[in-house]
């Protein structure tokens, strides 16, 4: 069937062909071709597809490689108007007085949110993994036709407060309208800035009013963090007090950031930490046993002055790993690609199809699309990206890993994609 955008009109039934199709639940297949249906995956097969009936739409993409739509596990599309603004930091802490200087008391502003999404969208991003502390992604994230798990992220050192913060953000949730493709949250923000009374307030919430619903913590980011948690000394405790926030009844609990979640209930299956950085190898297979997805965001990790994450650790220990870009903030753009070429940098043993499986099955299963997104099987959602996979070799996904700009990634059903 011969193509022209004039003819193409999104149809219910077709097959899209190509060089490759990477179903991730499956090794790549080459020379294969995927029967699409009322938006879902029907069938996926390799060589001469089934033979056309009179209805369906035929495509051939060529040399591209067809894969599911990414997943940004991690990202805070809210502080998108701070790109360039928040230089790169000797430490976390530093790095954090500067974005909070650059981000003021204001709303977010809705442009720069609506822009990220496109960017993101741009680069192959099916799925996000949002925070907010004001919810004001929620609309623009409906209104673009992404998906999303939005966390309300909620902090606060204040013990007598901790119930109070909760039940404002639960009436705020509750506010906004039911929407399959963005499913709200609460979240806590990291164990320096929210109390032991919040994390156990917001367990209590997912457990009495959102059993299913996945939730987020920042955990094990910095050195600072872990000195905090040892002896409440350091940078952290210094800006509670700058801020007029520290407890003195507080005990610091004289132990690492995992175990300190276990201790707060807070360490089970549905619970996505954000960086890791600093775990060690007893810790990461504590997450791993917990059933809890660790979220590896490398490139804004070094950006802040947390450091390199240990990728390869992170693999070997058997952990979910998913990945998210932080926010532009912290990078320079919403690629989960360029995310990717920064893990094979930093993790040159981890196999190619392990990377793409956490930049889109794993994402997918931590944040609670696992049916839906991030594979290509019969019965998912049909969100496909095209690769151009031109001169990239035989090994497809190491290609993948490699480096993929924005100006090769289209979605299948683009009208532009020339044959």
């Amino acid at each position: 069937m011969a193509f022209t955008p004039s003819s193409f009109h999104n149809p219910t039934h077709a097959v899209y062909r190509a060089a490759w199709v990477l179903p991730i639940v499956t090794p790549p297949v080459r020379d294969g071709w995927i029967i699409v249906r009322d938006g879902r995956v029907e069938q996926v097969g390799q060589g001469r597809p089934p033979e056309a009936s009179a209805d369906r739409f035929e495509r051939d993409l060529g040399a591209r490689a067809i894969l599911p739509g990414l997943v940004n596990a991690h990202t805070h599309l809210e502080l998108s108007n701070l790109g360039g603004r928040v230089p790169p930091a000797p430490s976390m802490p530093v790095w954090v007085c500067d974005l909070l200087a650059a981000r003021g008391a204001t709303p977010p502003p809705r442009e720069p949110i609506v822009a990220a999404i496109a960017e993101a969208r741009r680069a192959g991003t099916a799925l996000v993994g949002d925070i907010t502390n004001s919810l004001a992604t929620f609309a623009p994230l409906v209104e673009s036709g992404v998906s999303a798990a939005v966390f309300h992220e909620l902090l606060g050192f204040n013990p007598a407060g901790a119930e109070a913060i909760v039940a404002r953000a639960a009436e705020a949730i509750a506010a906004l309208p039911p929407n399959g493709r963005v499913r709200v949250s609460a979240a806590v923000h990291a164990p320096y800035s929210s109390s032991p009374e919040l994390f156990r307030a917001v367990r209590a919430w997912l457990d009495v009013e959102r059993p299913a619903r996945v939730t987020s913590v920042h955990v094990g980011e910095s050195p600072e963090e872990l000195r905090f948690l040892g002896d409440g000394s350091g940078p952290w405790r210094e800006l509670l007090e700058e801020f007029r926030v520290w407890n003195p009844a507080w005990k610091p609990p004289a132990c690492g950031p995992v175990e300190y979640l276990d201790r707060l209930g807070f360490l089970r299956p549905g619970t996505i930490v954000v960086h890791g950085v600093q775990l060690e190898e007893g810790e990461l297979a504590r997450l791993r046993d917990a059933g809890a997805t660790l979220v590896t965001c490398p490139r804004s990790n070094q950006w802040v002055g947390a450091g390199a994450p240990p990728v390869e650790r992170f693999f070997v220990s058997g952990v979910r790993v998913a990945i998210g870009t932080d926010s532009l903030a912290s990078v320079a753009d919403l690629s989960v690609f360029a995310e990717l070429a920064e893990l094979r940098r930093l993790a040159p043993s981890v196999p190619a199809a392990t990377l793409v499986e956490s930049a889109t099955r794993s994402g997918a299963v931590a944040l609670g699309f696992a049916d839906e997104l991030g594979v290509i099987a019969p019965g998912a959602r049909a969100e496909l990206i095209a690769v151009d996979v031109r001169g990239g070799g035989e090994d497809v996904e190491e290609y993948l890993v490699s480096g993929i700009g924005p100006e090769q990634v289209s979605w299948v059903t683009d009208p532009r994609i020339s044959d």
